[in-house]
């Protein structure tokens, strides 16, 4: 007595219970084949739309939460260049007068300045392609999490269509 009624409360629990959609079964655990064979064409239609839209929902949720994460690294990044950025000026700016002091004991003012701002403008353009090419590497930010499971998707979609038209 108890096991019949066990097992029927289970199995329409199921049903109820997987997404808040009625009768429309959990897209994520297999459908049972001869449940699939006796249902009607608008009824499988009505599902694989269903499960479509869940599907495409939950790509776009994770390819926002990943995108999102991607830009918080990146802000925090350009956060901390620029930091160091303003420090280094000053840094910069101080070695100068230091650098342009030195030579200027062995040579004349104007062509101490000189040397140290070729010095300068060397070190300037190896900076500015190093950081380009840094940048190059982190754009665009693609949800590359998301990009893998839309390619798996497809795949499974592929084989469960495979599947059914045996």
């Amino acid at each position: 007595m108890a096991g019949p009624s066990g097992s029927h409360s289970i199995g329409s629990a199921g049903g109820a219970t997987s997404g808040g959609a009625g009768n429309v079964p959990d897209p994520l655990e297999p459908a049972d084949q001869d449940t699939l064979r006796d249902q009607s064409i608008a009824d499988l239609l009505k599902r694989l739309s269903t499960e479509t839209t869940t599907l495409v929902k939950k790509e776009l949720e994770l390819a926002k939460a990943e995108t999102s994460q991607k830009a918080k690294e990146a802000g925090t990044g350009a956060g901390l260049l620029g930091g160091a950025g303003v420090i280094g000026l000053l840094t910069a700016i101080a070695f100068t007068i230091f650098l342009i002091a030195l030579l200027d004991t062995f040579m004349v003012t104007w062509l101490a300045a000189l040397i140290v701002t070729i010095i300068y403008g060397a070190v300037a353009a190896f900076l500015a392609l190093r950081g380009k090419k840094e940048l190059q590497e982190a754009m665009p930010p693609k949800p590359e999490q998301t990009i893998e499971t839309l390619k798996e998707d497809a795949e499974w979609a592929k084989t469960q269509t495979r599947s059914g038209a045996r």
